[in-house]
């Protein structure tokens, strides 16, 4: 059959039209444009690296922050140039090893190897790690525990102990600062030219002035005590074979670079002092007025007067002995020509720190060497004349450091009232409590904001030994403890533990790393800071026995 064109023309056009009636016209659309972030005018956007103390003067500013940084017109962050903050590594106190070296601060970052050889990750605040990222890039598995700042210390005092990164100004009496290529922001000599622990934030506008730094070296102060000094016997004959100033030369550094060097002198100067006898036989004490060279060699600021022998050689050589110390404009404290004056306080302000200085001696069978009204001496243990003084000087701003001359014993201690006295004054408020009495090093603790050593041992004195009631000799009298106390700001920022041996019957010397090492650890665990406590050490009565002297002249 032909088909016919017209019909189908006509089938395809009926076709279309129903198709256009079944669909739904296409709708519009219109595209709404994407609304632009206009910054807001002055907004600051801080970086979650900076410090809390940077944090607290951009929010202190008046500046609006902002949590979006594309809203900000002003950024504080990681720079290249702006404000240096120092940081520090940090361990419990109790930590016997002393630094690093940054190739293996940097190494255990990257690795996640433990610094300290335990296990145990850095702990350090959130801002710490971003900071110490832009350095170093992000750290290894393991290697760093993110911890909030309030929270770093008592984790790491968790045994085993955890090292830490701190910003400077959270440094604490209860950390040891530890050096990182020989170099501690805690030191006088620092220097943060070549220090690794440093970080750079700037603002991009100046609308507000960032410190140059946290860390100002004329707002930091150190002082450094000493225990027994009496330069009698072999320690005095020693003097007159090789010069009055050897005692001192092997530590020398340690006082003089100090701030406030320390020492407790026990024994007057007197012109008519006969000439110096080697051994333990002569308990009357007195030093050659020559011998003042010594202390003005290692540089001393300051005297202490508490000791038992100030009175040895009567009221005219006190006397003399307290005009030569004003004859070198040394002042002294915890003795004086009365009472009133040896209970006074020595103030000093050391680069804007507020110190003041006191002392007593607490024994209870050496009256005879005590000040009165009328009389020279040493001043007593009066615990409440002497806490109401200390809550006097707190309150007017001193941070009070408070020796004793008290009960003497050879073991680790405290001894028989020292607890009694030294928590007196440290409930008080002392910052720092000190034993200058022991002839045998004793042990620390912390009471409260206070920091208490028993004793530091001898400085120079001749001990070289000590008999035991049984017979036994012991040399420990040689060790000893050279306390440098830092101060910046108003604070007291702790104590860093020198440690020395006495040589030659009168010279001290800077430990060796062995010594040391087997020092620090018996003493930190005396004090109850380890698991493993040392065998206690007996109690002896106090026994003196002859030593081999010096070769004659």
């Amino acid at each position: 059959m032909k088909k016919n064109p017209s019909l189908l023309l006509i089938l395809f056009l009926l076709a279309a039209c129903a198709s256009a009636t079944e669909m739904p016209p296409t709708p519009t659309v219109f595209v709404q444009p994407k609304p632009t972030q206009t910054p807001i005018p002055d907004a600051l956007w801080v970086s979650p690296a900076v410090p809390d103390d940077l944090l607290e003067m951009a929010e202190g500013s008046g500046l609006p922050l902002t949590d979006v940084r594309e809203l900000a017109t002003q950024t504080l962050d990681v720079s290249d140039s702006g404000s240096i903050w120092i940081y520090v590594l940090v361990a419990p106190f109790p930590t016997v090893m002393d630094g690093v070296s940054s190739a293996d601060l940097i190494s255990a970052w990257q690795s996640g190897s433990s610094l300290t050889g335990n296990g145990q990750p850095l702990l350090m605040a959130e801002s710490t790690l971003r900071a110490l990222t832009s350095l170093w890039g992000e750290p290894a598995s393991g290697a760093v525990r993110s911890v909030p700042s309030d929270q770093i210390m008592p984790a790491a005092w968790t045994q085993p102990f955890s090292p830490a990164i701190i910003p400077f100004e959270d440094i604490q009496p209860k950390w040891k600062v530890l050096t990182v290529d020989g170099r501690s922001p805690i030191r006088k000599e620092f220097d943060a030219s070549q220090y690794p622990l440093k970080v750079t934030f700037g603002l991009t506008s100046a609308s507000f002035e960032l410190p140059a730094s946290n860390r100002d070296a004329s707002r930091l102060a150190t002082v450094v005590l000493t225990g027994v000094t009496a330069m009698v016997r072999a320690t005095a004959f020693t003097m007159e074979l090789k010069g009055v100033t050897n005692p001192g030369e092997l530590i020398r550094d340690w006082l003089a670079n100090a701030d406030v060097a320390h020492i407790s002198n026990e024994v007057p100067f007197d012109v008519h002092c006969p000439p110096p006898t080697p051994g333990y036989k002569n308990f009357i004490l007195c030093s050659d007025p020559k011998y003042i060279e010594l202390l003005k060699y290692v540089g001393v600021d300051i005297v202490e007067l508490t000791g038992d022998h100030f009175a040895d050689r009567g009221v005219q050589a006190m006397l003399d002995t307290l005009a030569l110390y004003k004859q070198y404009n040394i002042p002294y404290y915890g003795g004086g020509a009365n009472q009133e004056e040896a209970r006074k306080p020595v103030l000093m302000e050391v680069n804007g720190n507020k110190i003041a200085f006191l002392g007593c001696n607490g024994k209870v069978s050496y009256e005879f060497v005590k000040a009165t009204d009328i009389q020279p001496g040493a001043a007593d243990c009066d615990y409440e004349f002497f806490a109401r003084r200390i809550k006097n000087l707190t309150s007017e701003g001193y941070m009070v450091v408070f020796t004793f001359q008290h009960e003497e014993c050879y073991h680790s201690g405290p001894c028989y009232m020292h607890e009694e006295g030294f928590h007196a004054v440290a409930d008080a408020g002392a910052t720092v409590v000190s034993g200058s009495q022991a002839h045998y090093p004793h042990l620390m603790e912390f009471r409260g904001d206070s920091f208490i050593h028993f004793g530091l041992g001898n400085l120079f004195f001749d001990q070289m030994t000590y008999e035991l009631p049984d017979g036994s000799v012991i040399d420990e009298t040689r060790r000893e403890f050279i306390d440098r106390h830092v101060f910046y700001d108003g604070k007291y920022l702790g104590v860093e533990l020198l440690t020395a041996m006495l040589e030659d019957f009168s010279r001290p010397r800077p430990m060796n790393e062995r010594e040391r090492t087997q020092f620090l650890s018996e003493y930190f665990a005396y004090s109850g800071w380890t698991q493993l406590m040392p065998t206690p050490i007996p109690q002896p009565t106090m026994t003196l026995t002859p030593i081999a002297l010096p070769p004659s002249p």
